[in-house]
């Protein structure tokens, strides 16, 4: 059937500062965690928290310390997106340029200024700023000086960031987002949380105990955004994704359950309230014991999110067989036995448009919020033809299968508020760290080795994507 998507849907793409910038350390900025993610084979071992170094090794390639220059191309792309006819786009605010080491006793004036640029540029052509607080950086002093968020003490620093850009920017953004994709600190606690680990030490301790200083500062930031911006939408941020179990087997039914239950933990306690009880035992079957203060309780109960945004690229599948096990697809921070039923990425990433109507159906089931789609998309290599143009009909295809299951979601009577796909511009890749990983409408000039023009040039995708939001989704 035909979907009619809402008046007022909110199309456009969604960016992270890390990822786009550059400028590392321009104007003020302090270090952040992931400046000091390298490309090649260490990049994964310092996501995970296994770090040597917390300042950049001589010799190795950092690619968010240039990314693609956003920071001082910012209005050229804007004004790109807007000739797509963006009505929103995602971007977050890099903590370090407002508080270069997190715990500063006043805000950097010039980091605060180029927000306020960036805001008005969007503001120019109507595009709503949708804005993630925390977007994977942490102040690299925080991580040094307090072992950033296994200490408490990080709480009060991110409610004072929180509070300080919500004052700014109160009668620019209406959208905010406190933490990206939450439940990623399980799996990359340094990217996630400036988790960095001693040999021997319990990690599983640490990671949950991080995670509650971050559900507890994440609680604070919608108390201070709806005091200081009264009709300000806060939500938080999922890496979703159903999974499968890989048989009938109740085993495999069950493992699956555990598998999504490890991210849903986070917005349960972000939309729900509470800690539910499959926590509450997994701690206690764990040995885990999560320190708490007195009123972090109630501020949990009563500071929820407004809506559920989430990321959706593939849906996943487990088993219990050590057989089948032996086929886990690499590529993707989720491991999962490959699916018979699918295709996979360039990347070994599951592609599954069904899947996404089933996640946003099962979110919606769950929470009765709004949901925002905040990340969706496919990461290829491109061929760059001799006029400067790129045939992405793959991008196109893989879009439009999402957006039609979207739509299905949306006749299902899920409320879903916007779709943001990401990385509207080709940009750094967050896990591998390559540029030849690409997601874009626009292709952006620059090479794994850091090499390139940095010159933006239409794909084929975007007409496709211009046609999409003039039409409101009615012609795919």
């Amino acid at each position: 059937m035909m979907t009619q998507f809402p008046k007022g849907f909110l199309w456009g793409g969604a960016v992270a500062a890390n990822q786009v910038e550059g400028a590392y350390l321009e104007d003020g900025k302090g270090l952040t965690s992931v400046d000091l993610l390298p490309t090649g084979e260490k990049r994964w071992q310092v996501m995970t928290g296994k770090v040597d170094s917390l300042k950049p090794v001589e010799g190795e390639l950092y690619p968010s310390h240039e990314a693609i220059d956003f920071y001082h191309r910012y209005k050229e792309d804007i004004a790109l997106f807007a000739e797509m006819g963006f009505k929103a786009l995602r971007v977050s605010i890099s903590w370090a340029r407002i508080f270069p080491n997190g715990d500063d006793a006043e805000p950097n004036e010039a980091g605060l200024q180029f927000y306020d640029d960036l805001f008005d540029e969007m503001r120019k052509y109507d595009i709503e700023p949708v804005v993630t607080i925390a977007h994977f950086d942490v102040p690299v002093h925080l991580i040094e000086a307090y072992g950033s968020w296994r200490n408490r003490k990080l709480v009060n620093f991110f409610e004072t960031y929180a509070k300080t850009i919500f004052t700014r920017y109160r009668d620019k953004v209406k959208y905010w987002m406190t933490f990206n994709e939450i439940n990623m600190l399980l799996h990359l606690p340094f990217v996630g949380a400036g988790l960095v680990f001693d040999e021997g030490e319990n990690e599983l301790q640490i990671k949950y105990q991080a995670a509650h200083h971050q559900l507890v500062a994440s609680a604070l930031a919608v108390k201070a955004g709806h005091e200081i911006i009264p009709d300000a939408k806060i939500g938080c941020m999922l890496a979703a994704g159903t999974t499968y179990p890989y048989t009938s087997n109740p085993d495999d039914v069950a493992k699956a359950m555990e598998r999504d239950r490890e991210s849903f933990f986070f917005i349960d306690v972000q939309s729900r309230g509470h800690y539910p009880g499959y926590a509450k035992r997994f701690f206690q079957d764990n040995g885990l014991k999560i320190d708490m203060e007195e009123n972090d309780e109630e501020l949990l109960k009563n500071h929820t999110v407004d809506y559920i945004g989430f990321s959706y690229y593939s849906s996943r599948t487990t088993s219990t067989d050590p057989e089948i096990l032996k086929d886990i697809t690499d590529g993707n921070v989720f491991a999962s036995v490959a699916n018979p039923y699918l295709k996979a990425s360039e990347w070994g990433w599951t592609i599954d448009p069904k899947g996404f109507r089933i996640t946003a159906n099962q979110l919606y089931d769950r929470y009765e919020k709004p949901l925002f789609v905040v990340e969706n998309g496919l990461g290829a290599i491109d061929q760059l033809n001799a006029d400067g143009t790129v045939d992405d009909d793959y991008r196109i295809e893989y879009l439009k299968e999402h957006i039609a299951e979207m739509g299905e979601a949306i006749e299902d009577g899920v409320d879903i508020i916007g779709y943001t796909s990401w990385g509207p511009i080709d940009i750094v890749s967050a896990s591998t760290g390559e540029m030849k990983k690409r997601y874009g409408y626009i292709y952006v000039d620059r090479d794994n080795e850091g090499k390139g023009t940095l010159k933006r040039s239409k794909k084929k995708s975007f007409d496709w994507y211009k046609q999409v939001i003039a039409s409101n989704g009615e012609k795919l």
